[in-house]
């Protein structure tokens, strides 16, 4: 697999004209190698030249925690007292043009730039996107698996097995996490809780506020799971009989994310996904409070490429796994978000959180 994705990545380079690829903290690095670096101040960096041997430059502590592939890396490791810049610098040689993993920290890279004065830099995602964004059937299964667990918390609120009035946005927030890892989650990303006028702040952080009985509760989390995908979902309820203004709203949410969904086939811009459900919804009377994009790539990134959003016109094709997530947030008053991960296939959008979308009313 490993081998397959470097020789895929060399291609890419070639079509880039780069000269060598470096790689530190990240989802590039562990899709690459398998290897998950630590946020470190110590330099841990995949070197990758167009041709010839590539290095895996990591501090001696962290070595042990390497499973080898020698066959497609070297394992170098450094010592305390050496320097790991001047280390990459020369393994990278004299490249003209250097592709850099965009979450590497910004003093490496200008301590690696002062190094190599006759470079010119750019994103390494120009190289990795592309080629991370399509998911073979082992990563759509793997995220597949992610969804199914998902999916198993959000039932369990849908049924009621929360409770959520008389306690506070973020015991619920802890308690959806703690079912994320029973289901079989590593580790918890997010677990947005947000209830009645909450609801409208798309990020809400769970705080102390207590949730009442005859409001909207927003609820939108995932994790991590040990083979490193990720999972992503929101579902509504509602505390009671919801008005009739918050079923109208619902309503035409619920109608975007479908529409949005059915739209999502191979050789469909994402714009055009995003512009579906964006229309829904500005038809509806909730335009203006449409205020974010319908989606994002996933995968060991909870965000990452392709984006639905206007302005991408980049064609979907067959393994895109990506949210499609529209929302209405009415400031100072209640708010609404729909989520589903969905693959990207010859045979239609594959849908891969099933739970229902309608708004559950829960006491």
């Amino acid at each position: 697999m490993y081998a397959e994705r470097l020789q895929r990545t060399r291609r890419r380079m070639a079509e880039l004209e780069v000269d060598v690829l470096l790689l530190s903290v990240g989802a590039d690095l562990p899709w690459l190698t398998g290897y998950r670096a630590m946020p470190l101040e110590r330099l841990t960096m995949l070197v990758v030249p167009a041709e010839g041997d590539v290095t895996l430059v990591v501090p001696r502590l962290e070595a042990p925690r390497v499973v080898e592939h020698p066959d497609l890396f070297a394992v170098q490791a450094w010592e305390e007292t050496d320097d790991p810049i001047a280390l990459v610098a020369a393994l990278a040689g004299a490249p003209r043009l250097v592709a850099m993993g965009e979450r590497t920290w910004a003093g490496f890279l200008i301590e690696l730039q002062a190094l190599l004065p006759e470079a010119r830099w750019q994103p390494g995602a120009l190289v990795t996107g592309p080629l991370r964004a399509v998911k073979d059937a082992a990563e759509v299964a793997a995220l597949r698996a992610a969804s199914a667990a998902a999916d198993r918390v959000a039932a369990q609120l849908q049924a009621g097995d929360v409770p959520l009035v008389g306690r506070s946005e973020s015991e619920v927030s802890a308690d959806l996490g703690r079912r994320l890892l029973a289901e079989g989650h590593a580790g918890v990303n997010f677990a947005i809780v947000a209830a009645g006028a909450n609801a409208a702040s798309p990020h809400h952080d769970a705080g102390p506020r207590v949730i009442e009985a005859g409001e909207i509760v927003l609820c939108d989390f995932g994790g991590t799971m040990p083979d490193g995908y990720c999972s992503d979902i929101t579902r509504c309820l509602h505390t009671g009989e919801p008005p009739s203004e918050v079923r109208h709203l619902y309503r035409v949410l619920q109608e975007a994310q479908a529409a949005a969904v059915e739209t999502a086939v191979v050789g469909t811009p994402c714009e055009d996904v995003d512009a579906v459900a964006r229309r829904i919804i500005t038809e509806g009377g909730y335009g203006a409070h449409f205020v974010h994009r319908t989606g994002h790539g996933i995968g060991l990134d909870e965000h990452e490429d392709p984006y639905l959003v206007g302005g991408n016109c980049e064609a979907l094709v067959p393994g895109h796994a990506f949210s499609v997530e529209p929302g209405i947030y009415l400031e100072g008053r209640f708010g609404a978000r729909i989520e589903d991960i969905v693959v990207a296939t010859d045979a239609g959008p594959e849908p891969l959180n099933r739970v229902p979308h309608g708004l559950a009313v829960v006491e």
